[in-house]
């Protein structure tokens, strides 16, 4: 069932990475949605900023593609300091760490992407420097080895996760701040698909932008990929404008139907419902049925169809809801309520 083509899957592709930096806004006053975040965020800067110190550490959770990494980069903007990026999984070694922290300038930003895949013996690394701003390095081996401890500029950590479970505790609690980013409305959605609109110099009707935005199962970076696949199609079936009619055509071509599901979301309930009477099924056997890994199941497929209500996680294993047997048009077994929740 692997699909890399999948246009619904929020994780960024490498062939969208320039594309996606150049959508992205620079500031709070052109990043739309999570209010509540930017207005915080931006208390926070503007009281840093005040007393000349470093912005207190980041934590940004949410699923993938609800602008973690933009936020990080408008941070560092508003507070007028440059912003060094890597990932919890490229961060190997603790020279890797250290050879960051030790070229940071005075209030830099550094974003670790995934943070909740950092090893252990990283995150003893950054325990000092987050909270002392020094570092300990050791120098030899063995009974001749020592340790001697350096200075680092006050800088602030902004770390991004999907899942905030998998973070330790005394790495969680050095977090000055920490925000929840959830998932966009419709009208949100309609208004960062105008704004990539523009930029793509592509006409668009509103309700052909609201049509790709109440399909983008409410993730900007998914709106932004329908947004280009439209636009293809507008200018192969069409004038190039997008209508709503159009938008239409255009996502039925391309198996995205009015919830948003695709046909791998189609295909994992219809399995459910088919081969495991509607579930429970344990997530170790979805998984070898679909063929995928067990957190790939668990991280791209599953979010957005719990969010739906399309798929119930119990104690037992996964279950198809009643939701999900009407959305397929599949008669529900004997109308039993039970069976399905």
């Amino acid at each position: 069932m692997s699909d890399d083509s999948r246009l619904s899957d929020p994780a960024v592709r490498l062939e969208e990475k320039e594309l996606e930096v150049s959508l992205r806004p620079r500031t709070f006053g052109e990043f739309i949605g999570q209010e509540g975040v930017r207005e915080q965020l931006a208390i926070f800067i503007e009281a840093a900023q005040a007393r000349r110190e470093a912005l207190d550490h980041v934590l940004l959770v949410g699923p993938p593609g609800l602008g973690k990494t933009t936020l990080a980069g408008i941070i560092a903007g508003e507070m007028g300091v440059s912003i060094r990026t890597t990932s919890g999984p490229a961060l190997e070694r603790k020279g890797d760490i250290a050879a960051i922290l030790t070229n940071l300038e005075e209030g830099d930003i550094l974003f670790i992407d995934e943070i909740h895949r950092l090893g252990r013996a990283m995150e003893e690394v950054l325990y000092p420097a987050m909270e002392d701003y020094q570092l300990d390095i050791i120098i030899g081996q063995g009974p001749s080895a020592r340790t001697i401890r350096l200075d680092v500029p006050p800088f602030t950590l902004v770390g991004a996760t999907t899942r905030t479970g998998l973070i330790t505790t005394p790495l969680r609690d050095r977090f000055g701040v920490t925000h929840r980013l959830d998932y966009y409305n419709t009208k949100e959605l309609s208004r960062i698909a105008a704004r990539s609109a523009s930029i793509f110099e592509v006409e668009a009707e509103d309700d052909g932008l609201a049509e790709i935005a109440g399909r983008a199962r409410g993730t900007p970076r998914v709106c932004n990929r329908l947004l280009k696949r439209v636009r293809d199609y507008a200018q192969v079936k069409g004038d190039g404008r997008i209508t709503c009619g159009l938008a239409r055509s255009a996502l039925g071509l391309l198996e995205v139907d009015e919830a948003g599901l695709d046909k791998v979301d189609r295909e994992l309930l219809k399995l459910i419902i088919e081969k495991f009477d509607g579930g429970p099924v344990g997530l170790g056997t979805l998984a070898v049925a679909v063929g995928e890994e067990r957190d790939t199941v668990e991280d791209v497929y599953e979010p957005y169809l719990l969010k739906c209500g399309l798929l119930k996680r119990t104690p037992r294993g996964r279950v198809a809801t009643r939701l999900a047997y009407e959305h397929l048009g599949v008669e529900a077994p004997g109308g039993d309520v039970s069976k399905l929740f």
